[in-house]
């Protein structure tokens, strides 16, 4: 195709036809590693006197979200048609990179790939561009994402540890991914006392659930306490996002503990 046609097409067709391709041709499985237009914020609450709308025009989404495993993003695409240059939207790829916590960012038009590495071996953040044909491997992301975390080889098993995979659907929202992969780092690193401090109406008990998820599908943990204030708390908590646990999960009555469960819930 030549330029002046190629400066005619869509920014969905430089994706289609250029950018998705190139990433493909590197390795990256299309079901399960690349997600494209992934809402990061949904845009900012607006109130007007006694009513409130929220401003969808302003949210945040990427246009792809490269994962080493479902649920572990590791790096960021943007793209531009081909009016742009392939650097033009690189800040705008590092900003998103800053909300999901990842060291690679890349912003493309068709032609190439611009790429900043917040986690290069010299320790100083690189930029540089390459063809659209050399496109980085998962593995060579993973490693980069790796370092940038401060993952070890030994601590890999429980970090790829997979989500629960809701059917209908619901997964985790950016900043609970965050959470949730920050509080398994943690414990994959060794620590024993991590705290996640969590605002209301953030889905704190669904975070929790994950985590505790996760650890306990690895073999992490085989005996876990979930604590609340009040009996409706616990209650919700068992119909709902802790469901998935069935039977080898109970409420604890009359501060006595029947140890053939495994997920415990009770009041403090």
């Amino acid at each position: 195709m030549d330029s002046k046609e190629k400066k005619k097409l869509s920014e969905s067709d430089i994706c289609d036809l250029f950018i998705t391709p190139a990433i493909n041709k590197a390795g990256w499985d299309p079901m399960t590693q690349i997600r494209r237009e992934v809402t990061l914020t949904p845009g900012p609450v607006v109130v007007r006197g006694n009513m409130s709308s929220r401003n969808k025009k302003k949210k945040k989404f990427a246009d792809y979200v490269l994962s080493w495993e479902p649920g572990v993003p590791i790096a960021v695409v943007e793209a531009k048609d081909n009016n742009h240059t392939v650097s033009h939207g690189i800040q705008q790829a590092l900003g998103y990179a800053e909300i999901l916590d990842v060291p690679s960012a890349f912003s493309s038009n068709g032609d190439a790939f611009a790429s900043h590495n917040k986690a290069p071996a010299t320790g100083a953040e690189i930029e540089t561009e390459f063809p659209l044909e050399s496109f980085y491997t998962p593995q060579d992301l993973w490693q980069r994402y790796k370092t940038y975390r401060g993952i070890k080889d030994d601590a890999e098993k429980l970090v790829v540890q997979p989500y629960h995979l809701d059917v209908s659907g619901k997964e985790p929202r950016y900043y609970q991914v965050e959470a949730i992969n920050r509080a398994i780092e943690a414990v994959a690193s060794g620590k024993k006392r991590v705290l996640l401090v969590m605002a209301t109406g953030t889905g704190k008990t669904y975070t929790t659930f994950q985590i505790i998820w996760r650890l306990w599908k690895a073999g992490e943990v085989t005996r876990i306490l979930f604590l609340a204030d009040r009996n409706i708390l616990v209650d919700q908590t068992l119909v709902n996002d802790f469901k998935p646990f069935g039977s080898v999960m109970t409420k604890i009555k009359n501060r006595k503990i029947d140890p053939s469960y495994e997920i415990y819930l009770g009041l403090y």
